[in-house]
């Protein structure tokens, strides 16, 4: 027990110092409150700088009693609540998946409903203040509903499936799980963008000829096949703008936000596609993957030597502890353990949209419109021009923008 006493002060730890970096982001960003960058000049004044600094703060107290509230949760769960739980569970005298699958199933469900609150205050009092939640309760409500839906398909399947391999082969289960989750995760970013998206969100095939001329052009330039260019009804729900890739192999589409298309003109969005399109010749998101897969293949063996024997149960003093209560445990653990790989992927994503935004300069030979497009989503969305370098180092996976926009004309080269 005392050992759980020492990883739970450890823990503590770790959020009292993600505090502290959130609340020194806002005393830097404070400090140059009344300063307008010479990028943004003539585009943004001090009353934008004003709002974008309201919005951050109160997103920033917002996640910060936030995960506080989680923090006590969690703890109140492992000290408090999970050996009861665990012996309920026993009671019900179910066989092993049946068990595994109710235990973790309702413990996603309790945290799924205790995050109501939060969700409906960021999204009805937050982000409907600065104007960016257009959604209707119903929506919001339907989206719920159908999250919830599609969440608890996914889970059964994954769940059970990591259960059965389990139970079927005790001593390679490690292998065969990180195979497993692999082969199903390939096989939901082909399903997706026939089945769970279009749940969400109405796809429309893009009218405006010229923008899907241009579109074509940048893609054959850089010999990427797109099978379609499609816009989505994100107004309904969010005034955020954004782009993306959906989908692999011959399902690969572009996504545009009906927001970012109202915002943005031809040439800067196609800049933004640009930008995505070096993501794929790159191969970002490959690697990305890649490094992914190998930590989860370390982290599932590491798993199977440490859910062996008692150890777990009795580093928390669990009396009558399952396989199941020693994951959640283990979860725990790697909750701490992991905290240092946070900035190590935050450093390499950062490259990674250096090197994007290096291609999409090559590649669309519009600066210009790449740096136009960088200032309005800045001031669309109200980001925070002045964040503080240490706090960029752990939660920024894209380079502040004004770093983008002097690497964009040639300015700087500091990362």
């Amino acid at each position: 027990m005392q050992t759980a006493i020492v990883f739970t002060i450890i823990f503590l730890l770790i959020q009292a110092f993600g505090y502290w970096l959130e609340l020194l982001n806002i005393s830097h960003m404070r400090r140059f409150s009344n300063k307008v960058p010479s990028e943004f000049e003539g585009k943004v004044d001090i009353d934008f700088l004003t709002r974008a600094q309201s919005y951050t703060i109160e997103n920033t107290k917002f996640a910060i009693i936030a995960s506080i509230f989680e923090s006590v949760i969690l703890l109140l769960f492992l000290f408090g609540i999970m050996e009861a739980y665990n012996g309920w569970i026993a009671s019900l005298g179910l066989p092993f998946i049946a068990s595994g699958l109710i235990f973790f199933i309702l413990l996603s469900y309790a945290d799924t409903i205790l995050g109501i609150p939060l969700s409906l205050y960021h999204a009805f009092r937050i982000e409907k203040k600065y104007g960016f939640n257009t959604m209707t309760p119903r929506l919001w409500a339907a989206d719920f509903m159908k999250s919830i839906l599609v969440s608890t398909v996914l889970f059964t399947v994954m769940v059970s499936a990591g259960l059965w391999i389990i139970q079927k082969s005790p001593g390679l289960w490690w292998l065969w799980i990180w195979c497993f989750f692999l082969a199903f995760s390939i096989f939901i970013m082909y399903l997706s963008p026939y089945v769970i998206e279009p749940l969400f969100n109405k796809f429309e095939p893009v009218e405006d000829e010229a923008l899907k001329d241009g579109i074509g052009r940048i893609a054959e330039k850089a010999g990427i096949k797109v099978k379609k260019i499609l816009k989505i009804d994100a107004s309904k729900r969010t005034r955020h703008t954004n782009a993306y890739f959906t989908g692999i192999g011959h399902v690969k589409r572009i996504v545009l936000y009906d927001t970012l298309m109202e915002q943005l003109d031809k040439n800067e969005i196609i800049s933004v596609l640009a930008h995505e399109i070096g993501h794929w010749k790159k191969k970002h998101i490959l690697k990305f993957i890649a490094a992914t897969e190998l930590i989860a293949l370390a982290a599932l063996f590491i798993s199977h030597r440490l859910l062996q024997g008692e150890l777990l149960n009795n580093l928390f003093g669990i009396d009558g502890g399952s396989f199941f209560t020693k994951a959640v445990v283990l979860g725990f653990l790697g909750s701490i353990v992991s905290f240092p790989i946070g900035p190590i992927f935050m450093y390499f994503s950062r490259r990674h949209e250096i090197e994007a935004d290096r291609y999409s300069k090559d590649l669309a030979q519009d600066p210009q419109a790449m740096v136009s497009s960088l200032v309005k989503l800045s001031k669309d969305n109200l980001s925070n021009l002045h964040p503080h370098p240490l706090y960029v180092k752990f939660h920024y996976s894209h380079p502040p923008v004004i770093e983008r926009i002097r690497r964009i004309k040639g300015e700087g080269h500091s990362t």
